[in-house]
């Protein structure tokens, strides 16, 4: 979600932008393991979902029947308007996912009326949230052990990814690093020793100067609400981290992409 623009700007405005923002990127796509009985039922629960993200988790927890609603070309949640045929699809659903900060969550609320379980999710790529929203949503389908594997297959590329980047520090050291509030997950992932950090709401002038004075050796700022360069003539490499799944709906994807990202940056530094 990389847009060019200027990252200083009145508190008000970024603030605002992000209860917009935050709900970009999704895939609006279906599961594509989604399976139905001998009759042509559905097999399991029928959820749908605000965006990939939480799509995504669904599909994580073992739900085989997985729609989210805004399409993976759309940035921007407010640039897309539900349609008739989403508040459709959400009224015929069993369960409903979305994330309080998104725009539409009210009209998703009312069209969902009194059948659809509404879930709300806390969304994090920190692997500690990643996995309890998945464990949350097992138990809420019945598919605790759809879900307890993922779990498990998480953890495991998890350590087997963090020891790939951490192979690739500049001079075998951690790399010093300037993280966007939501981008922590990815300095975690690289062990990088994290300088400093910024946003979600606007960053002052001053705070951009305290910032570059700790001499960051790499960005890692947050695509699905980026403002542009960052620190921009303090010669740190800008990596922008994704958020988002995209129309697959795999979360490991997103894990594997920040790696793929930053292993190549320490390497070529």
């Amino acid at each position: 979600m990389a847009r060019a623009r200027v990252l200083v700007r009145p508190l008000t405005a970024l603030s605002a932008g992000l209860l917009l923002v935050s709900g970009c990127g999704a895939s609006g796509a279906s599961s594509k393991d989604a399976s139905a009985d001998s009759s042509g039922k559905p097999s399991g629960p029928v959820v749908v979902a605000t965006t990939s993200w939480e799509a995504a988790l669904a599909r994580a927890a073992g739900a085989k029947n997985v729609k989210s609603l805004v399409p993976a070309s759309i940035r921007h949640a407010p640039d897309y308007d539900l349609k008739p045929t989403d508040l459709t699809a959400v009224a015929g659903a069993d369960y409903v996912l979305y994330a309080s900060f998104e725009p539409f969550a009210g009209r998703i609320k009312e069209a969902a009326g009194s059948k659809a379980k509404m879930i709300e999710l806390d969304l994090d790529n920190a692997p500690a949230k990643t996995t309890a929203n998945v464990t949350r949503l097992g138990k809420a389908f019945g598919t605790q052990q759809a879900a307890a594997k993922w779990n498990a297959t998480l953890t495991g590329q998890w350590k087997s990814l963090s020891h790939q980047v951490k192979a690739a520090w500049p001079g075998g050291k951690a790399p010093a690093v300037a993280s966007q509030a939501f981008t922590r997950w990815a300095a975690d992932l690289a062990g990088a020793r994290v300088v400093g950090t910024y946003g979600p709401e606007a960053v002052t002038p001053a705070q951009l100067s305290a910032l570059s004075g700790k001499k960051p050796k790499f960005v890692l700022d947050n695509e699905n609400m980026s403002t542009g360069t960052v620190l921009p003539g303090s010669g740190a490499e800008q990596l922008n981290i994704v958020n988002y799944p995209g129309a697959d709906l795999d979360l490991l994807g997103v894990y594997r992409k920040a790696a793929q990202q930053m292993k190549k940056a320490f390497a070529a530094s």
